[in-house]
């Protein structure tokens, strides 16, 4: 009797396992995204919204967002992926009605909040724009594994630009980062993400977080 009160839980537990494993193998994997099978952790970190209020790790939590960094005098690849990104954004929220746009501005010095505001909504009065000092920006923006270089600023100069990650990074509901999104290389073009196999990847993405919770 004893030795059957241990044994009984372990068969449940090895029984439900078996019936668990088939549903998560043949959930299948995104075919294009640097998919995290174990989300990268998103260390805590404190933003300003393009409204003037807080935006930490607390606003991505409950929400799959695509996080994009770049910078209102981008003469690009900014206003083509949000253009982009604008055009998919029904498909997303189809896939899953959290979703959320979050573009980051590495430029405060320019971008001041007034500025962020209206160029996003020009795109999407949905999309959320938010910026900070260089020092929260730098340590945000490296967690996310982007990187951006301001090229030949000075104090006179106000048409400086700066090189920056096209990438879109996926965060889940928990605030981890769940996948990477890279750009394509185009010819004779900025190199920029796919947005179709960006939103089919999206999906499979949701459909494997939700058989492992």
């Amino acid at each position: 009797m004893f030795r059957w009160r241990y044994v009984l839980p372990a068969a449940v537990i090895i029984v439900a396992g078996a019936l668990l494993y088939p549903t998560l193998l043949h959930q299948p994997l995104p075919e294009f995204a640097n998919y995290f099978t174990k989300p990268h952790a998103l260390n805590v970190f404190h933003l300003k919204e393009s409204d003037g209020t807080s935006f930490t790790k607390d606003e991505l939590k409950g929400r799959w967002s695509f996080v994009f960094i770049g910078y209102t005098f981008c003469p690009d690849i900014c206003p083509t992926t949000l253009a982009d990104l604008r055009a998919i954004y029904p498909t997303l929220k189809e896939t899953d009605p959290s979703s959320q746009v979050v573009f980051v501005s590495v430029d405060p010095k320019r971008d001041d909040l007034q500025r962020l505001s209206g160029y996003t909504r020009f795109f999407s009065p949905e999309f959320k724009a938010v910026t900070g000092t260089q020092v929260e920006l730098y340590s945000f923006v490296r967690n996310l594994g982007l990187v951006y270089s301001i090229v030949d600023e000075d104090a006179e100069r106000k048409d400086y630009l700066i090189d920056h990650s096209a990438s879109i990074v996926l965060i889940n509901p928990d605030g981890d980062i769940q996948a990477v999104f890279r750009p394509e290389p185009r010819r004779s073009q900025p190199p920029e993400v796919s947005m179709q196999k960006m939103a089919a990847d999206f999906s499979r993405i949701v459909a494997l977080y939700h058989s492992a919770s």
